[in-house]
């Protein structure tokens, strides 16, 4: 099952990854509603030091597209996952403006009908999430018969990572309050995630 560490934004954070090499990690990009908020200049610098094989994934909140592209376009970033009310038409400008690069996108999942919307979503990959870092899982029951692969968030903690792993089977997981203590990304927490997520690598 691939992972990925959300929520870096100190120096210190991109020797944590580097070392236990989740498969994506991400920055959450001018949005300074969370405390795990950087600027695009912060990103261009942590970037500079992430190892090649952790592929680097920007998180954006109603941002205007060409800011999204830039960062695309400039290599900080090589996804964009768009969390805010980001439709098919921003989608399509996206891909437009930085032609190749994966566009993801989020959803928060409360009923049936958010699952529909999520399974009709053009972009590459979506991301099922309870909300924007409330540490809760949502219902997984509802999932049940979701019909295309999807990252798992919201919730996820090294405890109920074998659960999500072995009840759900999803594409990966995206952990970042679960990763923390005393809301700072915790090296030792980071690693027995991705160690979690890697004895279920056998699920497609």
């Amino acid at each position: 099952m691939r992972i990925k560490i959300c929520g870096l934004s100190r120096p210190c954070d991109i020797g944590f990854v580097n070392e236990a090499k989740p498969d994506w990690c991400g920055f959450i990009i001018n949005f300074p509603r969370s405390r795990r908020n950087v600027s695009l200049e912060q990103v261009r610098e942590l970037s500079k030091k992430l190892d090649p094989s952790v592929v680097p994934v920007g998180v954006f909140v109603d941002q205007p597209v060409e800011f999204a592209a830039a960062a695309l376009n400039r290599k900080f970033i090589r996804i964009a996952q768009l969390h805010g009310h980001e439709d098919s038409s921003y989608i399509s400008a996206l891909r437009s403006l930085a032609p190749g690069c994966p566009v993801w996108k989020a959803f928060r999942v409360r009923t049936a009908e958010d699952l529909e919307q999520a399974a009709a979503c053009s972009a590459d990959l979506v991301l099922l999430d309870n909300g924007y870092g409330t540490g809760e899982c949502f219902n997984w029951s509802l999932l049940d018969s979701f019909p295309r692969p999807y990252l798992l968030a919201g919730g996820l903690t090294l405890e109920n990572i074998p659960d999500a792993a072995a009840q759900l089977h999803p594409y990966g997981i995206d952990i970042s309050s679960g990763v923390e203590t005393d809301g700072f990304k915790d090296r030792d927490k980071i690693l027995a995630a991705v160690a979690a997520a890697r004895k279920d690598s056998l699920i497609p």
